[in-house]
């Protein structure tokens, strides 16, 4: 049995911090696999991952204490079942907009009888023979909520069973508000959505969760009462670090700050 100590600090009321792979680069995933964070989330959606550097980066991570967890590309039961198949601990979806979308992913994660999942695993196999015994209660199931549509729905989503709660994209629910996302930072429109969302997972008992802009982002939120929040990007790091040398150098930089954030 692989424990899913990320979802157990959720469940307790605590925080847990992790950071996105976008670059698909196993040999990444392998260096923060013991850094100290919570969990990694394997981005499916805009990362560079394929099939094959999906299952490369599952195994760097089986190093370290880090739980695995995925985005997907899309709602989709093939897509969901093939990440679960291959070992991820935790799935996020982005793009839900409804009770029923919600209900899409928790029938996609679950097995019978509380959802659809097909019954066999690939590489899930390393956690052993008692996998199916135990993996209901230790995935984390997160849907992402950021449209406007999700927002007045948060509620009928996050009270759909099998569901553990979300995580808001702040962009593209900046998005669908009007509302350029490199300048959404504070305004009270986005702000009133996020509060709504939050309220709907209290409403609920579910764990409600942000996609933070930087590592202070991530801690304001977690004071705010978010529990599922990622702190920053593998290119983001890679990027910031290396302005910061340009910087330090008496260099122009040639990129903005916001990049890969």
């Amino acid at each position: 049995m692989r424990e899913n100590h990320a979802k157990r600090k959720m469940l307790a009321g605590q925080p847990a911090f992790g950071y996105t792979l976008q670059l698909g680069a196993p040999l990444v995933a392998e260096a923060l696999a013991n850094c100290g964070i919570d969990f990694i989330l394997i981005d499916t959606q805009h990362g560079t991952f394929g099939p094959d550097t999906v299952i490369a980066t599952l195994m760097a991570l089986s190093c370290g204490r880090a739980v695995p967890m995925a985005r997907v590309a899309r709602n989709d039961y093939t897509l969901i079942g093939r990440l679960l198949d291959d070992g991820v601990l935790g799935i996020i979806v982005p793009l839900v907009h409804t009770r029923e979308d919600a209900r899409a992913v928790a029938d996609a994660c679950r097995f019978p009888p509380r959802g659809m999942r097909s019954w066999g695993w690939g590489r899930a196999r390393v956690y052993g023979a008692d996998y199916p015994e135990w993996i209901d209660e230790e995935l984390f199931v997160g849907v992402q909520i950021e449209s406007a549509q999700a927002v007045e729905n948060a509620e009928a989503i996050l009270s759909v069973p099998g569901i553990d709660g979300c995580w808001i994209g702040p962009g593209d629910l900046a998005l669908s508000l009007g509302i350029d996302p490199r300048r959404a930072a504070g305004d009270e429109r986005q702000e009133r959505a996020i509060e709504r969302v939050l309220e709907a997972c209290r409403n609920t008992g579910k764990i409600a969760g942000y996609a933070a802009y930087s590592v202070e982002d991530a801690l304001y939120r977690a004071q705010q009462g978010f529990r599922f929040v990622t702190a920053g990007s593998d290119i983001g790091f890679l990027v910031q670090g290396a302005l910061r040398g340009v910087e330090q150098l008496g260099l122009t930089a040639q990129v903005g700050r916001g990049y890969g954030e």
